[in-house]
């Protein structure tokens, strides 16, 4: 397949983050202004990046109408808390290793059902597309929350361009396979690659979004660097990290976590507080940096959203 790549942009001049800050010669630069955000601001050194200098300060550049208006966690926690098994299992493990994982250069195969098939450089990929500031709240299966200022786009807007065929019915997503960077991968606590995948309706509602950024800073490789996935309707397991291949696909796609422990991860994975995890109940859940626990919210405060996708169908069921 034709590997895509604009003239004015090489591969070379990308900058990650860690060497953003590990080089002390690389000049912070202005704001970009909220017009002016766009996927360009992220893969070339022609443009600013928006950096925040702490929580308290940063202010989204180009805000989505989605956006929620709770306290946001702080930049430290949502950096340093992560789940992400390809880096370890301990929550301080992606910050401690996630150093390894390099992102440049990066492709993404777009495959199966598709009238447009191609691999894409990761700053052709992205960008067509102007970034939002999407401040949704996330929840995890274990119990705890988060509130997160994501950086990016609609998954829809990929969907649109790559012209899905009739047949198909899924998204399926794929993450980076690379045991000698992710580190996690050298061990067999769940089956490698990491796949996910949603329902083609369920890609194409507005809250999906591929995610390249947050707090206005490029995506941390423990954050899933370069490519994510986030749905916030559904428990953080869903949003699968570092993407290289998104296929589409006509029968329901295996799951990662399915696959390992099907009684007790669903394909669906909505967040429903009336469905108790086999070893823990998820009626409420504690946000990170409080003390006391809140209630869940069914599909995570977004059903005016999403509800309407799920109308006639036992979500005990499809869990």
């Amino acid at each position: 397949m034709l590997i895509k790549k604009p003239d004015d942009v090489a591969s070379s001049e990308i900058t990650d983050e860690k060497t953003y800050f590990n080089r002390r010669s690389f000049m912070k630069t202005a704001a970009v202004a909220a017009a002016g955000v766009t996927a360009y601001s992220l893969f070339s050194k022609k443009t600013s990046l928006t950096f925040a200098q702490d929580d308290n300060s940063w202010k989204p550049a180009n805000p989505s109408k989605f956006n929620t208006t709770e306290a946001l966690t702080p930049y430290k926690d949502v950096t340093t808390y992560n789940n992400f098994y390809e880096f370890g299992t301990d929550k301080s493990d992606p910050a401690e290793n996630a150093w390894r994982l390099k992102t440049n250069p990066w492709t993404i195969e777009v495959n199966g059902y598709v009238k447009k098939p191609a691999t894409y450089h990761l700053e052709d990929f992205v960008k067509p597309y102007k970034l939002e500031d999407r401040i949704y709240r996330m929840r995890c299966v274990e119990g705890w929350s988060m509130v997160i200022p994501w950086l990016g786009f609609p998954l829809s807007e990929i969907i649109k361009r790559v012209q899905p065929t009739s047949k198909a019915k899924f998204v399926a997503f794929q993450t980076l396979y690379r045991p000698d960077e992710m580190i996690g991968q050298r061990r067999d606590v769940l089956q490698w690659p990491y796949v996910e995948g949603l329902r083609l309706d369920e890609a194409m509602n507005p809250l999906a979004i591929l995610a390249v950024g947050l707090y206005g800073k490029t995506l941390p490789n423990q954050n899933g660097a370069p490519l994510r996935l986030v749905v916030p309707w559904k428990y953080g397991f869903k949003g699968i990290k570092s993407i290289v291949q998104i296929r589409f696909v006509e029968n329901q796609p295996p799951t990662t976590w399915n696959l390992s422990a099907p009684n007790e991860y669903g394909f669906y994975s909505n967040v429903n507080p009336t469905v108790d995890h086999p070893r823990w109940s998820q009626a409420r859940e504690r946000r990170i940096g409080e003390f006391f626990k809140r209630p869940t919210l069914m599909f995570n405060g977004y059903g005016d959203q999403v509800a309407s996708m799920y109308s006639g169908m036992d979500l005990r069921k499809y869990f």
